[in-house]
């Protein structure tokens, strides 16, 4: 009866240990790696004072009020407390990112559980692949061309048999034409994804469950047959019963939220562990990648968000006078996991020769209006359509317009940017290597091009390649476009490479309808149209008049620059030239000093109390009597608080420093 007392004493002890532990760390690990700090603490001390104190004393036989009370039970509790804070830092230390970084962390503990049980198994599933595959072999490699095609055969095999979101990954990648070497997206570009569509039983659960009623009491007409699945939702044909209006309802597949954030957050701690083995991940920025597509991925699951996309380019197109149908979407009968919409009757627009000669419609015409439609959703409205292929714009069979459908992706580029963008195809219309330059300094993340008068002579270089040719390939210029960014180690906004892959993308679509289709040429003139070519568009009367009226602005200053320059040189001459440099300007700068001082001041209060307490230890030496006692208690707490201040600090360099 002892023996179970005693496991349920330390049982107690280990819940106390776990939580206090955790407050006094503000840990983030997942809960096994908690559970398995607080267990592995209390046994090893416990062993420890057992074999080397306990079992030669009576504490067994004392009272609960005695145990309390004995020094050595705080001395053993505290020993505890400090080596689950120790296992903590050390599984901080090897833990390169915290699980709150990828996952909800609004689940209850039995729901955590079942959760890191099965992100534990299917890790193990991915690594046993991967390693089959023969990924071990390749992390040894350097780069170089022929390296570069075994690794890409490697990846390729490993998201292949991963299956799920490892091939939509996979689908994507091969379209990164601007990060990732032409080896990867001829290997990337061979995955193909099966999959079959949901059974009727299951679309109509998912709609009465959304819905809150029957479907048919909103629906006249309900197909069983999708027009189309894929991997996250399939879409069927149907008709409203109110107003005979025919729509598609694309429904999101049951629990496909649930399971792809889970794959999602497996495939996140793949790149990150690809990237940590091996230089050649790290070279392509393989996390990057697979961040960037888990964040796309999470809006795509998301109807609201597709909703939303719709109603923001059709009222970006509203003004633009543009012959361009956006699907009417019906909100009533939409949310987050079901989007009603109009159903369009048409055909691709790379099958729609009929329709425009039934209509009696130039292809030119259609062709000009779809493109300065894209071009008004990127240069203008900075909301636009990131995947026009094909299959995503269509010709209407009642009136021959073309309509952009699907708008699960869609890119949003920022003010700046739109003006980088802009420059930039103006700059490749003009021919002038400046205004390109003066383009792609928006463009890039980091805004400064180290070697301009370099950068323009290799952008003379491109634009000397271009010249005198019938048609300008889109994906040639902007490849040459990427590999000169490369070599000057410029990195474009995500988005910005998103924009330019869009480019890419509609200009295939329109060359597979007219092969003499020229997008520049277009562009340059909807830029005129649009008044942002300042060379065409504004008169010399009206830039004499701006010259006029800035230089009446400057008038005070110009009046007042003689005195300024001559108190510059008596300044100089008596040496007390100064120069003000405000670190604290960029709130990054700000936040890193503020950030390490404030650890600097924790840290020097740790080491004033360890150096305190130590100080006290040996003056109780000295001493005799009830004094000694309370001296070496005071000791002792100061030296365990000391102790605690460190191994937290300790905690939150390392989190800081994954994040910076």
């Amino acid at each position: 009866m002892g023996v179970v007392i005693w496991i349920l004493q330390l049982m107690v002890i280990g819940v106390f240990i776990y939580f206090l532990s955790g407050r006094l760390m503000g840990t983030k690990l997942n809960l096994a790696k908690r559970i398995f700090s607080a267990v592995l603490s209390v046994v090893l001390t416990t062993f420890v004072f057992w074999y080397s104190y306990f079992r030669h004393t009576n504490y067994q036989e004392q009272d609960v009020i005695q145990q309390v009370s004995n020094i050595s039970t705080l001395i053993w509790i505290g020993s505890m407390l400090l080596i689950s804070m120790l296992l903590y830092l050390i599984f901080e230390l090897f833990d390169p990112k915290q699980a709150d970084d990828f996952t909800q962390g609004h689940e209850n503990v039995l729901l955590r559980i079942r959760s890191n049980y099965y992100r534990k198994r299917r890790m193990a599933q991915v690594f046993r692949i991967a390693f089959k595959q023969g990924i071990g072999k390749a992390l040894q490699y350097k780069r170089s061309y022929e390296n570069d095609r075994y690794i890409a055969i490697v990846l390729r095999n490993i998201l292949e048999e991963t299956g799920g979101i490892f091939i939509k990954f996979g689908q994507v990648l091969s379209t990164r034409k601007d990060i990732l070497p032409k080896a990867y997206i001829e290997e990337f570009a061979k995955l193909q994804q099966n999959v079959k569509p949901m059974p009727t039983s299951e679309v109509l659960n998912i709609l009465t469950r959304e819905i809150g009623q029957d479907p048919h009491d909103y629906f006249k007409y309900f197909s069983d047959v999708p027009i189309a699945a894929g991997s996250i939702g399939q879409v069927h044909r149907a008709q409203l019963r109110d107003t005979n209006e025919e729509v598609v309802v694309k429904i999101l597949r049951s629990d496909v939220t649930r399971i792809m954030n889970k794959d999602l957050d497996i495939l996140l701690h793949f790149a990150m562990w690809l990237e940590e083995e091996s230089t050649w991940a790290e070279n392509l920025g393989f996390l990057q990648l697979a961040t960037g597509f888990a964040n796309s991925l999470r809006e795509e699951i998301n109807f609201d968000i597709e909703r939303r996309n719709m109603e923001q380019i059709t009222n970006a197109l509203k003004e633009s006078g543009h012959q361009v149908h956006i699907p009417k979407v019906y909100p009533a009968l939409s949310n987050r996991k079901i989007l009603v919409m109009e159903y369009i009757k048409g055909v691709s627009i790379v099958q729609a020769d009929h329709l425009m000669r039934q209509h009696q419609i130039d292809p030119q015409q259609v062709l000009s209006s779809v493109y300065a439609a894209f071009l008004e959703q990127l240069l203008v409205a900075g909301v636009f359509h990131a995947d026009p292929h094909p299959g995503n714009i269509y010709v209407m069979e009642h009136n021959g317009a073309p309509a952009f459908l699907d708008f699960g992706a869609v890119g949003r580029i920022g003010p700046l940017q739109n003006r980088g963008l802009r420059t930039l195809l103006i700059g490749i219309a003009r021919n002038d290597t400046k205004i390109m330059a003066q383009g792609l300094e928006n463009l890039v993340i980091e805004g400064n091009l180290k070697n301009r008068a370099m950068l323009e002579q290799d952008l003379s270089q491109l634009l000397i390649s271009i010249q005198y040719m019938d048609k300008i390939s889109t994906e040639t210029l902007v490849q040459r476009l990427f590999d000169i960014m490369k070599s000057h180690e410029l990195k474009l906004y995500p988005m910005v490479s998103v924009a330019l892959r869009a480019l890419i993308t509609i200009d295939g679509t329109l060359s597979s309808v007219d092969p003499h289709y020229d997008i520049f040429n277009e562009a340059k003139r909807f830029a005129i149209e649009n008044k942002e070519d300042l060379a065409q568009a504004v008169s010399m009367a009206e830039l004499k008049t701006t010259a006029v009226q800035e230089m009446i602005l400057l008038l005070p200053q110009l009046k007042d620059m003689p005195r300024r320059i001559d108190q510059i040189f008596q300044n100089f001459e008596r040496g007390e030239m100064k120069v003000k440099m405000d670190v604290f300007a960029e709130e990054k700068n700000a936040g890193f000093v503020s950030h390490w001082l404030s650890l600097l001041i924790l840290l020097t209060v740790a080491v004033t109390f360890g150096i305190i307490s130590v100080a006290l230890l040996a003056i109780a030496q000295f001493i005799n009597g009830m004094y000694a006692i309370y001296l070496n208690t005071a000791s002792f707490v100061g030296l365990f608080l000391s102790a605690v201040i460190l191994v937290r600090l300790s905690v939150q360099a390392l989190r800081y420093s994954k994040r910076i």
